[in-house]
């Protein structure tokens, strides 16, 4: 009987991928790399190359209109986007999406009757866009993004509700919290001991990182392996916690990226301090931090931003494109997704954070492999390094990661009797293919 109840069926996929992940099953890469988007403005031809694997900031007032005590009408939101064919067109170009629901446009005391309010926003929305439905175009739903106007007692409220809406409109939608942390609340995530009893309403633990060097007023930030900052630290706190609490649930990071602008900021004041990275740069820390994560129990990592109009500012410089013309992240990301889509992690060759860092990824269960080196620093540094000889096979071929269009970089292998190869690695990562 179980196996023919959704809710059952559910729970035991969530926890059979949790499970791989732990036990070193890591997703492919093309299912690991995600893209943070945001509806109209979003152009999907022009990103396919980049992710398959979509986070959608969809307004809940869109769908509502003025008030949480609104119905929603789908496909038709109230501001006139039809979903079908937005989420529709997407999911026929063989994108997955994600929704991050943001209600944070209402102000907490909008909400009348929010037992009744969330409930039925959710049953609507998962009856009309689950995997169940007809219209099987949203795989997971977030509760929120970052519901900074929200105390942990109202989120909770929202939460609790609306994620019984969701259970209850298609029990095969996979649900995520907001942003959380370990620790205290914050303006951008919530202390996940808020959700403490409600695990059963939940199948992804979602969080949000920057590799803040400094904050405010500076925002700036560092390289991603950098020891002396949070980046990584405080999603492993998260990984840590969810092993020792509920070990079967898979984490997601939703939120992570760079800026970088063309322009100046004003000369005066404090968004003057503000300080961004180059064009190449945020390539290679983006592409970087796809290869550090994909180590890690992480099941999935979504890029912040698609595009920007190259405003020097906090998050307004973040996009792979720049008003729509590709910048070289977005060459280096597209090279990312073409070399390593159809690989998956497989283990961690050396990771020396002065100097060197190889991984191994694997195609299947097959022995074709490719490594990924590259130096874990910041600025052009060259170095000249020995690699091991791979287990089975040899390094055949290198390129190094474009920031154009144009044909990558091959890069010479010098092979020694003893089957080692001496290559030179850069901030930009080499993709060593083993046959």
């Amino acid at each position: 009987m179980c196996g023919n109840d959704p809710s059952y069926n559910r729970i035991v996929l969530t926890v059979v991928l949790a499970l791989s992940l732990q036990f070193g099953e890591k997703p492919l890469m093309k299912d690991f790399i995600g893209l943070n988007v945001h509806t109209v403005l979003f152009k999907p031809e022009l990103y396919r190359p980049v992710a398959s694997v979509l986070r959608d900031y969809h307004g809940v007032d869109w769908d509502l209109g003025d008030s949480p005590a609104n119905a929603a009408s789908f496909p038709m939101s109230k501001n006139g986007v039809n979903w079908n064919d937005l989420y529709g067109k997407w999911t026929q170009m063989g994108y997955k999406i994600d929704v991050t629901a943001q209600f944070e446009q209402f102000a907490p005391e909008k909400w009348t009757d929010i037992p009744k309010q969330a409930f039925d926003y959710g049953q609507a929305f998962a009856s009309y866009y689950g995997p169940s439905g007809k219209h099987p175009y949203v795989t997971s739903f977030e509760i929120g993004n970052e519901p900074q106007k929200y105390n942990n007692d109202q989120y909770r409220a929202i939460f609790e509700n609306m994620a019984k809406g969701l259970r209850k409109g298609d029990p095969k939608m996979l649900i995520s919290t907001c942003a959380v942390a370990v620790g205290d609340s914050d303006q951008w995530s919530k202390n996940i001991d808020s959700l403490k009893g409600l695990d059963s309403l939940y199948d992804i633990l979602n969080i949000h990182s920057y590799a803040m060097a400094e904050g405010w007023p500076t925002w700036r930030r560092s390289y991603p392996e950098d020891p002396k900052i949070n980046f990584l630290k405080q999603i492993q706190s998260l990984i840590d916690w969810r092993n020792k609490n509920i070990s079967y649930k898979p984490v997601w990071l939703t939120e992570f990226g760079w800026d970088s602008s063309t322009k100046k900021p004003p000369a005066e004041g404090d968004a003057g301090k503000w300080v961004g990275n180059t064009d190449k740069e945020q390539a290679r820390y983006i592409v970087r931090a796809f290869l550090t994560l994909s180590a890690m129990d992480v099941e999935r990592a979504y890029l912040y931003w698609f595009n920007d109009d190259d405003q020097p500012s906090l998050h307004a410089a973040s996009g792979l494109t720049r008003k729509y013309e590709p910048k070289p992240s977005f060459h280096a990301m597209s090279h990312l997704s073409k070399t390593l889509g159809d690989y998956q992690f497989d283990k961690i060759v050396i990771q020396r954070t002065e100097d060197l860092y190889v991984y191994q990824f694997r195609k299947g269960k097959t022995n074709e492999l490719i490594w990924a080196a590259w130096s874990p620093t910041a600025g052009e540094r060259t170095t000249e390094v020995s690699l091991p000889k791979p287990n089975s096979g040899r390094i055949t071929t290198g390129e190094e990661m474009p920031l154009s269009n144009v044909a990558p970089k091959s890069i010479p292998i010098n092979s020694t009797k003893q089957g080692t190869v001496t290559i030179k690695v850069t901030g930009s990562p080499i993709y060593l293919k083993i046959r």
